[in-house]
């Protein structure tokens, strides 16, 4: 391995939800990939989790993402669809406490392939389902490298 390989940067920058069939919740989720090497980088899978209070409603994977050339960036989308019985956990949970705020948490190994390490990505936050108030940040372990 190069001694000046560095881990590219894996960051959540979107999450919204999607119009969906059969009354399914379908989201889309944007990663931002950054490459801060002269090499490019192969991704060859993406393991995820979003979790609400708690409640793993979404998990998914997704593959056959365009190589990322060398000292370049880019957003991949990945389309989930939600957990059923999960979802009406929360929503029941959400019935016993409205208009608090709800921690998220969003999770995903990166398969780079090969012999190359994972990239575990996790970001923490909350929000307001009411609109009310600023959503934050409460925690960003963005790189965690696997061993």
């Amino acid at each position: 391995m190069d001694p000046d390989y560095e881990e590219p940067t894996v960051t959540l920058n979107s999450f919204r939800a999607m119009p969906s069939e059969g009354g399914i919740p379908t989201f889309e989720i944007g990663l931002h990939i950054l490459n801060p090497n002269a090499s490019p980088f192969r991704l060859e899978g993406v393991v995820y989790t979003v979790s609400i209070q708690g409640h793993d409603v979404v998990k998914g994977v997704g593959k056959d993402f365009p190589v990322l050339e060398g000292y370049s960036e880019q957003t991949i989308k990945l389309t989930a669809t939600a957990n059923l019985f999960a979802g009406i956990r929360l929503v029941m949970d959400l019935m016993n406490s409205p208009g608090k705020d709800l921690n998220y948490e969003f999770e995903a190994k990166l398969d780079t392939g090969g012999f190359g390490r994972s990239i575990r990505v996790r970001e923490k936050g909350s929000f307001r389902m009411d609109g009310k108030g600023d959503s934050r940040v409460i925690g960003n372990d963005s790189l965690i490298p696997e061993t």
